[in-house]
Parts: structure tokens; sequence; C-alpha cells
């Protein structure tokens, strides 16, 4: 019997899937969020980069003038300021660049010019949009201005906008500037090297060896994640400054400069290295050193065969982590870099101390681009990193060696050393009275009331900013990062809503917050009553470190089976009661992680919030850096240990907080 063939059916149209309420409110938070994000921060970058690209300069070609005699007849030839200039050369072409409030008095082209001359004069534009002022009026079109010796000296021309590179060429042909780009790269990478091998070795240390206090020196070399970046700067002008207590041990050479800046960045870099490269030792597979056991392989050679290659991912990525935040950092290159240079305090010095935007924006521009590449290789690096990983792993143990653990056990003292003695000669430095010449104790270092930053009033400001941003900023990432894990389908809006998220981590905090500048302070912007309040201070910290926080939420619900959202839907309950009732008690761990993350790095951060205090809203990490611009040392140190003992009893409370609540609503994990 044979088979017949059957006519092959037509396929009909794709059959799309019907969204539910859920789906519809779900896509709702993740476009909500996804505007957010765009508000925050592609806006206001794109702002900067518009500000960055754009170049001023007066074109003396659209005015003309005109000088009547000492009767006040207007007989005389009509000369362009251009033609004037050509003769005079009064003006440099150098100085016809400037910013969009440059302003260029038209007297320095008439050399004879007296204010109390009875000479008249006429000015006029070449075309109907050519702008200039005479005092405080604005002034435009073709038609004459007449006005006396005395008021023409008022008369001043404003710049034309164009778009182009004339920024950045002006930018690269300032040595003094160009030469914050070499200075920055050789400080970052310096730092990176000094910083990752020992971070290495420290992270080695502690998982290949069975030394003691294990955990006493995991909790020191987390401590200076407590800090501004700024302290460290402190404690070594005290340590190797011009009246340090060990200056003889710099041997002629200054630590202000990059040996203090490569000291303090190893400082503040540390714990993050440390944990990067830990993880990645601890997920190396025994079986490899068993191995290589069993081929009689000596320790070294296991050492650069085995360990090296398979923490190679963790050490690279730990190197453009920590190169990323030194050539960004603020802080420390303001307090102990002198005169050399670097990308973000040029950034500082252009806007504060030049008034300068357009060029802040340029080194803005400047400094994004390796941030942006150092981060892009780092996600490539990581994503490597996990693709290395096996179900039939076995976790390594390491064995008892006298002589190794005695070795890994010293060179962790001396880490722990360096660490505890830059928080004990802030400290020191904080309780006395008059360095180095009143050596007596006292608390009155902590009058911040009487000192130039702010006073107790900028502490009293930073905590509410701190739990502001913990709060506001747990709610917004832990719900976008669960709308886009568990919404079906939707793939544009999810894939967009990740680049968003992922975005932050990639712009410096100086940039971000001079990018705010040029978003909300715009008058015809609709946000533009937040700007100097609390509530800028509050999105742009949630933005600047929504990256960490959004990636440990989404770690967080990766681990929770997609069966749960079955479940619900079969029985009918709607998403909400779902998240309420599972998803938040089972991540209660990861959400308390990302609340104290938010909390410590908003009272730490200086770069991201330096351009957007305002007299009602100043933080304690800026009184710091105010208060050593002042001279006040002593004051800024003691500052910023309230700071760091701020932090270091939030930790406290958010451990005993995750021993108490974790201990109820995560006790099926030990069933």
């Amino acid at each position: 019997m044979t088979a017949t063939a059957h006519p092959a059916v037509p396929a009909g149209p794709a059959v799309k899937a019907k969204l539910g309420r859920d789906d519809r409110i779900m896509r709702a938070f993740i476009v909500l969020i996804c505007l957010y994000l765009f508000v925050s921060l592609a806006l206001p970058l794109y702002a900067m980069l518009s500000k960055a690209f754009s170049t001023y300069r007066f074109d003396l070609s659209q005015y003309e003038f005109q000088v009547s005699d000492e009767t006040g007849r207007f007989d005389g030839a009509i000369v362009t300021a251009e033609t004037l200039n050509r003769e005079l050369g009064a003006i440099a072409p150098a100085e016809l660049l400037t910013g969009s409030d440059g302003r260029l008095a038209v007297t320095a082209l008439f050399p004879d010019f007296s204010f109390r001359s009875p000479v008249r004069y006429r000015v006029r534009g070449t075309a109907e949009d050519v702008v200039f002022l005479i005092g405080s009026e604005r002034q435009s079109g073709t038609g004459w201005q007449e006005v006396d010796s005395n008021t023409f000296r008022k008369v001043v021309l404003r710049p034309v906008t164009s778009v182009g590179l004339g920024n950045f060429v002006n930018y690269f042909s300032t040595p003094s500037l160009f030469r914050s780009i070499q200075n920055s790269l050789w400080i970052s990478l310096v730092s990176t090297f000094v910083t990752v091998s020992l971070a290495f070795a420290f992270a080695y240390s502690l998982s290949r060896s069975c030394m003691r206090f294990k955990g006493a020196f995991r909790l020191i070399a987390m401590a200076p994640i407590l800090v501004p970046s700024l302290l460290p700067g402190i404690a070594l002008v005290y340590l190797f400054g011009n009246q340090g207590m060990l200056k003889s041990m710099m041997m002629g050479e200054s630590i202000y400069g990059p040996y203090g800046i490569v000291i303090g960045s190893v400082f503040f870099t540390f714990p993050h290295a440390m944990i990067i490269i830990t993880t990645a030792l601890s997920i190396s597979d025994a079986r490899l050193y068993e191995a290589a056991v069993s081929l009689r392989a000596s320790r070294w050679k296991t050492f650069w065969t085995v360990t090296i290659p398979g923490a190679r991912y963790g050490l690279m990525s730990a190197a453009f982590v920590v190169f990323n935040l030194v050539i960004t950092d603020f802080g420390l290159p303001k307090v102990i870099g002198g005169q050399y240079n670097m990308l973000a305090v040029d950034i500082y010095k252009q806007v504060i101390g030049q008034q300068n935007f357009e060029m802040g924006a340029v080194v803005s521009v400047v400094l994004l681009v390796p941030a942006v590449l150092a981060f892009a290789i780092d996600r490539q690096v990581q994503k490597k990193q996990v693709a290395l990983l096996s179900t039939r792993s076995v976790v390594y143990r390491p064995t008892p060696s006298r002589n190794f653990d005695l070795i890994c056990f010293a060179f962790c003292c001396l880490m722990a050393l360096f660490i505890l003695g830059i928080l004990g000669v802030c400290q020191f430095a904080a309780l006395l009275k008059f360095w180095p010449y009143d050596l007596s104790l006292s608390l009155k270092n902590y009058n911040f009331d009487l000192m130039d930053g702010g006073g107790w009033n900028a502490y009293r400001n930073s905590i509410r900013l701190a739990l502001l941003t913990a709060g506001c900023g747990t709610i917004i990432v832990f719900a976008g990062a669960y709308m886009v894990e568990k919404t079906r389908g939707f793939g544009s809006g999810r894939a967009t809503f990740q680049l968003l998220a992922m975005l932050p981590m990639a712009v410096p905090g100086m940039v971000l917050g001079l990018a705010y500048i040029f978003f909300f302070n715009n008058p015809a912007n609709p946000l533009n009553a937040i700007y100097g309040t609390m509530t800028i201070l509050v999105l742009v910290t949630v933005t600047h470190f929504y990256t960490v926080s959004h990636l440990t939420a989404v770690t967080a619900l990766k681990q929770m089976d997609g069966e749960f959202e079955s479940v619900a839907a079969s029985l009918k309950q709607p998403f909400y009661k779902l998240f309420a009732r599972v998803t938040v008690p089972v991540c209660l761990p990861a959400i308390l992680d990302i609340s104290i993350y938010l909390f410590v790095n908003a009272m730490t951060t200086v770069s991201a919030v330096v351009f957007l205090y305002s007299t009602d809203t100043s933080l304690a990490s800026i009184a710091v850096l105010n208060m050593d611009d002042a001279g006040d040392v002593a004051p800024a140190a003691a500052m910023g240990m309230m700071i760091f003992y701020t932090n270091a009893l939030a930790r406290v409370i958010h451990i005993g907080l995750s021993k108490g609540v974790l201990k109820r609503t995560q006790a099926w994990r030990d069933r």
C-alpha cells in the first residue's frame, strides 16, 4: 500500500499573542523608566556634546562704523570692523574665539578714542540677524545706531555660533591642556599596574592560603570604599607634604604630583580590584590543580599554567575598572596633584575657574573617549569570563603550608597597615589643634560651622541625599530590572532599556555633572525648576550609580525560575502580587545590597555633584574639597572621617538588617 502525497498547505498569517493587562502594565513601566533614563542621561549628554561642537567667534565683517567730525557731521567713509582690525592688528585671531557669553568692546578698534571727545559714532550690522549691545540693551539689524563718545565705550559685539571642530582644534593646540591627556593616561596606566598587582597578591593570599584572620583582612580591604577619594590625598599631605611626618622618605621628591596621585589612587581603587580578582580566583577548578600535582608540576609552574590563565579575565576586568576609576577621578588629583594637570581637574578649572563652559565640554568629550573604550572592553571581557564556568567544576580547597601561609600573612599585614595607616593619619590630623606647632588633642576641627564649606548642615544634607538616593534609587532600579527580565516579548523596548541602563557606568561623574548644567540650567527646559535643589542631586547620583545596581538586581532575578510567573498566570494572579509576595522576599538580599551601595556612594561622591550643589544643598564631600581649598586641611580631614564613620555605621546596620530580616524571609533556603 503506497502513501498518497498531500498537497502543501499554504502558511497563514502569523498570529500575534494577545497582550493581557499585566503585559500592558509591565511594558508601560519599561517605557516609563526608559523615559527617566532618557531625560536623566541621554538628553543631558546630547546637550553637552552640542555645546562641545558649538564654536563661538566674533565675525568682524558683520559690523560697520561711521565716525563724525567734531561738529557732529557724518561725512566720513563707512568702514567695517574687519577693515579696522586689519589695519591696526588690535585684536589677534585667537582673541576672536570666545565662549557663548563672550563680548568684545569696539573701542579697541579706535586708537584715538576718548570718552570725553565731542565726536559721535554710528554702528550697525550688515544683516538683519546681526546682534550687538549698547550697554545692556540688545540691538540688531541694518539700521544705524548713533551714540556719543561716552556711550560708545559701552558698545560690545556678540559672537556668532557655528558647528564644527573649532573648540577641539583650540584645545589640542594648547600645550598645557593637551599635556593633561598624557598625564591622565600615564597615571592611570601606572596606578592600574600597581593596584592590580597588589590586589591579585592580596586576593591570592586569601583564597590560596590557610592563614588566619582572613575575615579581618577582607574587612580592612573594603574600608577605602567608605571614604571619598579626597581623603587619601589629605593623609599623604600630612605624611609626606612640606611639613609631613615622613617627608625625609621622599628623598627630595615632592608628594604633590604624580607620586601622590598614584599612591592615593592605589588606596581608593584597591578594594574594587580585590573584589573582582577574588571572584575570579574563587571559581577555579580544583581538578586542574590535582592534575598538576599528579604530573609533578612545581608550584611556580602551576601558578603560571593554571592559576593565571584561569583568572586572566578577572585580571583584565579589574584592570579596566581601575583604569576607569583613576582616569575619571577628580577629588584626589585636585587635593594633591599640585601643578600636575589631569583631565578631570581641567574640566573643573575650565568651568569653575574660567567660566569657559564650551572648553569644559570639550575636555569632557576627551575624557569620555577612554572611559567608554575601557568600559566597552571590560564588558566583553566579563562575557568571556562567564563562558568559562562549568557545571563540573570542583571548589578548590587550599592545603596548609607553613612558609607560604606566613608569607601571605605578612603581605596582608602590610596592606592592612597601609590602609589603616591612611585612615589613622586622617583621624590623627582631625584631632590635632594646629599641625605641626601645637600637637595637643582637641575637637575644635569638628566645629564645621566656623569653617568654609557648609558647616554641619552640609553633613546633614549628605545623609539626606544618601537616604533619598538609597530609597528612591532602589525602587527605580529593582522595578526596572524586574520589568525588563519578566516582560514577555517587547524586544525593542527591553533592548533600549538595557542599553540605557548600561550607559551610566561609561560616563564619568564630572562629565555627567557638566551635562546637567547644560540641560537643566536652560530656562527653556520645563525641568529647570529642580536646578540647584536636592532633587537634582538625587537624580544625578541615582543615574551615576545606576549600572552596578541594575546588574545586581538582574543577577538576583535570573536566579528565579520562570515557572513562578506561569503558576501566577494559571491562578489568574496579577503580576504585582507575585512581585510583592514572592519576588521581593526572595531577592531581599540583593535589594539590601543595592540600598547600601547607593547610600555609601551618595555619601562619598564628589565629581558628579561638584557643579550642581547650591548654598542650601552643600554636601559633606564637597565641604571636604572646599575646606581643603581654603587651607583648613585638618577640618577637611575631620569631615572626611565623619563620612567614613557614617558609612561604617550604615554597613553595620545593613549587616544587622540582613541577619534579622533575612532570617525570616530566607528560611526556605535551609530546607
